[in-house]
């Protein structure tokens, strides 16, 4: 993450100038922390950072520092230099962008996608650069992606209805894909899990509905936190061997007390009693419910009601 945040920095930093700066000036721009405080071990570090920058594609400019004699080398980048068919971003936005499009692949998509393009001078023949993660993305999430960007209401089918959506936001998280938006059926707000949709997308014409001010988000709450239940607020006694994963889901501020023999209490709002009851057996004897008493008889006459 460092080395990541450090080079967004360092993009950011050679985007935002209208003068090349010197290795130097950029050592001071990308922050303190960023590189060693070690002459010798920053100027290595700094020249690993601009050659992979460049493999990437980014139009790095090498030129004169003005006003250095005896001459000093700059470093900037030109937004000019990148397809003049981009949309007009901020340095931090393009930096942010051309990165992502670099460490985070979209699995078999083709050279020609508009992301491989962000360099401006990336060369077909270019080694690629490791990427970091690689997410999957077949033709719907391809179509869903333009659809969002270019305001065009999508069709296709899902849990055996048509739906006609105004998309407004795409959304990968937890190892899906989900899509949000305004369902102009009966549903109005509503959201989608990508690999549920059956067929393939259809997409209107460019700038088919108004984006409203507040658009429907892309909510990945679990299940049981929404719902018509009445409101309960869950305490569970978790076994050890479940806590780094439980905390790590549910946050940090959700554990109410450590125990000495490393098991941990959290608190869960509940409002589907039905999706919590399925989380909870998960774990079989691995996580109890202490209260409040509502939760814990529903868990029991649940499971009296298999015998």
């Amino acid at each position: 993450m460092k080395k990541l945040e450090r080079m967004l920095n360092l993009v950011t930093a050679m985007l935002a100038t209208e003068r090349p700066l010197s290795r130097q000036e950029l050592r001071y721009r990308v922050g303190a922390g960023a590189y060693s405080d070690n002459d010798e071990s920053f100027r290595r570090t700094f020249e690993r950072d601009k050659e992979e920058l460049r493999s990437m594609g980014l139009p790095l400019s090498l030129e004169p520092v003005p006003g250095t004699d005896p001459p000093v080398d700059g470093y900037r980048i030109r937004p000019g230099d990148y397809e003049t068919d981009l949309p007009s971003l901020t340095p931090d936005e393009l930096a942010a962008l051309h990165l992502a499009s670099n460490l985070v692949r979209l699995r078999d998509a083709p050279r020609s996608d508009p992301f491989w393009r962000l360099g401006g001078i990336l060369q077909v023949d270019s080694p690629d650069v490791g990427a970091v993660a690689e997410v999957p993305a077949g033709e719907a999430v391809r179509q869903l992606m333009t659809a969002t960007a270019e305001r065009r209401i999508v069709t296709f089918e899902y849990n055996g209805r048509n739906r006609t959506v105004e998309p407004h936001s795409l959304v990968f998280t937890r190892g899906r894909w989900y899509l949000a938006g305004h369902d102009q059926g009966p549903a109005g707000s509503r959201q989608f899990r990508v690999d549920r949709i059956d067929g393939s997308v259809v997409a209107g014409e460019a700038d088919g509905f108004a984006r409203p001010g507040d658009p429907v988000e892309v909510n990945v709450q679990p299940a049981w936190r929404y719902g018509e239940d009445q409101l309960l607020l869950a305490r569970l006694l978790v076994h050890e061997r479940h806590v780094p994963w439980m905390v790590d889901f549910l946050g940090e501020e959700a554990v109410l007390d450590r125990m000495e023999e490393g098991s941990v209490i959290v608190g869960e709002s509940v409002r589907n009693r039905a999706a919590f009851r399925s989380f909870v057996l998960t774990f079989l004897d691995g996580v109890e419910i202490l209260g409040p008493e509502e939760l814990r008889s529903d868990m029991v006459q649940w499971l009296e009601a298999l015998r």
